[in-house]
């Protein structure tokens, strides 16, 4: 143990220099002690070559002007040391036949090929992510005002390069305090981010360890709502892993990744893609069992998705109808309820298929429970709105319910407007003055209609309909409205025949 603390001391106590050094005398006898071995000779052969690779890496790194000036030079040098002196002690076990079997042989061997692949990888990566053209200095150097901004920059840089370079376990260490630094200050980290580092990012969303995938997913979560990557995280492929995320990650990893792809979905093209990726299915999962924020979270890009008219079937097929009206009723969160209703206003704004199946649902019921509550309600009279044209075709209860919802809505003369547009609207409603006991949504047709009956097309339209018929029947019921709105009609076709006369 002592031995190895005062190894340790040694080591960082020497300089770059003297490291690149070391690992330059260590390739020729790794190389000869290499070629000595006769067996696993197809192993060897695959060692060789890496092993060969070597010195000219070491002189790239070395011939960089910030060789000397750059902590992680010297860290990927001691990497490349350690690796060569277990290829010596490896090629002299081999050599000597003193290894305990084959099989824990082969698996060494293939071991030490990866680590030779990984330090060959890692000094090109060092030199082509930029790091090295920012000297790691202290802050307690710098001069100028300007220099401890700038010693923040290079600190970042060094952050982010580690996030390429090495084994997990120092990536990982990398990952936490790239989160601190997100926390203390995001907008220094975003001034150095660059391309390749966001590349880095997403391919340790796959990371095997699991705490990995959790603070990277954190990371990406800050980027995706900072707003200034959305385009690169995507064109780097975000989007595969962050579903999985949301699929089978941890609670904290579930929530990252569904605010990530909120944020990202506000893109029309990339709501599409979320759907092609297979996503609609975990995010409806989500609302369906996750916690308050993952929900309101899931909730919101099934909305921004839902926006986009020709995946809406594909979302009815997953079941987002009946996911959405249970939002309504029973959201964690006020605004898990609020992106409910603009989902069904997307929703129902142009395919019957959707209007039909949110109506038998008993959506109706649960936006005007909506309208009743504190929330912005643009969005429920919306899809209410837009279910007007389809009351004709459904059961004398939802019928029933409709019309009521159509009366509540018609308060408001925006509302009345928008349905006198509508050139569906009258005589659907003239169909609910059928005086038979079955329909029970006549005295909301009534009601209706009268808030029509202000506009002389509309007061056509209902005669025209056959609506006086229909009423005179309804006043002998004593329904409410009926008598006065007959009264109404009668007086506007007397006029209109003397008018043509």
């Amino acid at each position: 143990m002592v031995e190895d603390s005062g190894t340790e001391v040694l080591a960082n106590i020497q300089s770059a220099e003297e490291w690149l050094s070391h690992a330059q005398e260590l390739v020729p006898v790794a190389l000869n002690k290499a070629r000595e071995v006769k067996g696993f000779p197809g192993r060897w052969k695959m060692i060789i070559s890496k092993l060969e690779q070597i010195p000219s890496r070491l002189s790239d790194l070395s011939s960089h002007p910030f060789f000397l000036k750059n902590a992680l030079c010297k860290e990927q040098l001691q990497a490349v040391s350690k690796t060569l002196k277990e290829a010596i002690e490896l090629a002299e076990l081999c050599g000597g036949e003193k290894y305990e079997g084959k099989l824990r042989m082969q698996s060494d061997l293939d071991a030490m090929s990866g680590k030779l692949d990984l330090n060959l990888r890692d000094c090109g990566l060092l030199i082509k992510t930029g790091v090295l053209g920012e000297a790691t200095l202290p802050l307690s150097m710098g001069g100028s005002s300007d220099e401890p901004e700038a010693a923040n920059h290079g600190n970042i840089r060094e952050l982010l390069a580690r996030l390429q370079i090495g084994h997990l376990e120092a990536k990982h260490r990398a990952l936490d305090s790239l989160v601190e630094s997100m926390e203390e200050d995001e907008k220094n980290v975003l001034a150095v981010l660059g391309r390749s580092n966001i590349a880095a990012l997403v391919q340790l969303l796959t990371a095997t360890s699991p705490r990995i995938r959790e603070k990277t997913v954190t990371v990406i979560c800050s980027l995706a709502e900072s707003g200034s990557c959305e385009n690169w995280l995507v064109s780097e492929g975000v989007l595969p892993p962050l579903i999985r995320l949301v699929e089978s990650g941890s609670a904290v990893g579930k929530e990252k990744a569904t605010i990530s792809l909120q944020r990202l979905s506000m893109s029309t093209e990339t709501a599409r893609a979320i759907v092609g990726h297979g996503g609609v299915r975990p995010l409806i999962e989500i609302c369906r069992t996750g916690d308050s924020v993952s929900q309101a979270a899931s909730a919101s890009t099934l909305k921004n998705i839902s926006a986009v008219p020709e995946v809406r079937q594909t979302l009815a097929e997953e079941g987002i109808v009946r996911v959405m009206i249970n939002l309504l009723d029973c959201g964690i969160l006020l605004g898990s309820k609020e992106y409910a209703a603009e989902c069904l206003q997307n929703l129902t704004a142009s395919n019957e298929n959707l209007k039909r199946s949110v109506i038998s649902e008993g959506g109706i019921r649960s936006l005007l429970a909506y309208l009743d509550g504190p929330l912005p309600q643009e969005s429920a009279v919306g899809a209410l709105r837009n279910l007007v044209g389809s009351l004709s075709m459904e059961s004398n209860s939802v019928k029933e319910v409709a019309a009521q919802a159509i009366s509540s809505l018609m308060i408001l003369s925006q509302n009345c407007r928008e349905v006198k547009r509508d050139d569906k609207s009258v005589p659907n409603l003239v169909q609910l003055l059928d005086p038979s006991p079955q329909n029970t949504a006549k005295k909301y047709a009534v009601s209706c209609l009268a808030s029509l009956s202000s506009s002389k097309k509309c007061k056509k339209l209902m005669i025209s309909y056959g609506a006086i018929g229909y009423l005179k029947k309804l006043t002998e019921m004593d329904i409410p409205g009926a008598k006065k709105l007959l009264e109404r009609l009668e007086r506007g076709k007397i006029r209109s025949l003397f008018s043509r006369k």
